[in-house]
């Protein structure tokens, strides 16, 4: 680590710290899952007791690279803060947009993976035919195509993310985003599940069985109370960045 890595971490907070570790780790994760798109997808974690900023990979690094000290900080005005770094100016859209908008989103997470961006092609694309898709159903939104990069894509995307946490961003991919990191990533892995089956479902010769109504409500209550819960994800998360660090992922530094 250079000297200038080291100086940052003993000028920030115990809590901006542990955040960093803790996303660094979600890049580990997602990248075991492979759902990288090479460099060119992002996730995020606002800092806690600085809502105004938030954290975002330095533009140009592969997912299995990613530190906690190579993290960037940034403001909602585009504004990279402390130690300089580049940045994707989508994903400064993008995650801004929500953090704006859902002052209860502290990890957004946005990926480009094969089933995700399939799904995207579709119009109401994800059906009440799986278990999975029951997970993430009442609390789905889609956001239309717009234009990357720009304020009114930014307002766009954080009034659609009023109606929902899983969100089909249409002809691009998925996004998520929750108030924990695990939380987060949670609604992710259930939406990709989700995603891989209504295309297999799509690429057979017989319709699929539909859910019946009265389940898929019963089931949106359930989702709602468990969601809701501070520890949704966590145990799933405790042992994928056990996974990760098996695997050797030095992301702690």
């Amino acid at each position: 680590m250079s000297a200038a890595l080291q100086l940052a971490r003993t000028e920030m907070s115990d809590a901006e710290w542990q955040t960093r570790c803790g996303l660094a780790a979600l890049y580990h994760v997602v990248h075991f899952f492979g759902w990288t798109d090479t460099i060119n997808t992002h996730m995020s974690a606002r800092i806690p007791g600085e809502p105004e900023h938030f954290l975002i990979n330095r533009y140009g690094e592969m997912f299995d690279e990613v530190t906690a000290s190579s993290l960037i900080k940034m403001d909602m005005d585009g504004n990279v803060l402390g130690a300089s770094g580049k940045f994707n100016n989508a994903g400064f859209t993008i995650h801004s947009g929500v953090y704006k908008a859902r002052p209860d989103a502290n990890c957004v997470l946005h990926t480009h993976t094969r089933a995700g961006a399939g799904v995207s092609l579709i119009e109401n694309g994800l059906r009440p035919i799986s278990q999975d898709a029951l997970h993430v159903l009442d609390d789905l939104a889609y956001h239309p195509y717009g234009v990357p990069a720009t304020v009114e894509e930014c307002e766009a995307l954080g009034r659609t993310c009023a109606h929902g946490s899983c969100v089909v961003l249409m002809n691009h991919g998925l996004l998520t985003f929750g108030p924990t990191i695990h939380g987060a990533l949670m609604r992710l892995y259930m939406m990709e599940r989700a995603c891989e089956l209504e295309l297999t479902a799509r690429q057979m010769d017989v319709p699929p069985v539909m859910v019946e109504p009265y389940v898929v409500q019963k089931a949106a209550e359930r989702m709602r109370k468990i969601r809701n819960a501070e520890n949704y994800g966590l145990m799933e998360w405790q042992g994928l960045v056990r996974t990760v660090e098996r695997k050797g992922a030095d992301y702690r530094r």
